[in-house]
């Protein structure tokens, strides 16, 4: 199993990003689907998830209205659309899969970088 995210990089305080997580050697669709977040000397932090295969979606609070998570299980991808970002967002974002069983298998990707700073 394999998850490969891409699309960080440095952008300007207001600015967006999409971040992308592609998945190889799973059934994607019976996936739940997570984007994590780690900024120096904090702990992980969950941002958002997208559930299967109902497709309901949680943020936490610091994102909410900004952020935007969503799949395409015919590419195997999951997105997060960010939006208005800001300096606190700076973070290495991880990808994470969990299976609907139990227990879950748990996957997580090897992180993107994104800097938010003028």
């Amino acid at each position: 199993v394999q998850l490969v995210e891409s699309g960080g990089g440095l952008v300007q305080p207001g600015g967006s990003l999409r971040l992308s997580c592609v998945a190889s050697g799973l059934t994607f669709s019976s996936y739940h689907m997570s984007w994590y977040r780690q900024a120096p000397e904090k702990e992980r932090e969950l941002v958002a998830t997208i559930t299967t295969p109902d497709g309901r979606t949680n943020y936490a609070d610091s994102v909410k209205g900004r952020f935007t998570i969503s799949r395409d299980n015919a590419k195997n991808t999951v997105y997060l659309q960010m939006n208005s970002l800001e300096p606190e967002d700076t973070a290495v974002y991880y990808c994470k899969s969990r299976s609907r069983n139990f227990p879950p298998y748990i996957y997580w990707g090897q992180g993107t970088q994104v800097t938010v700073s003028s």
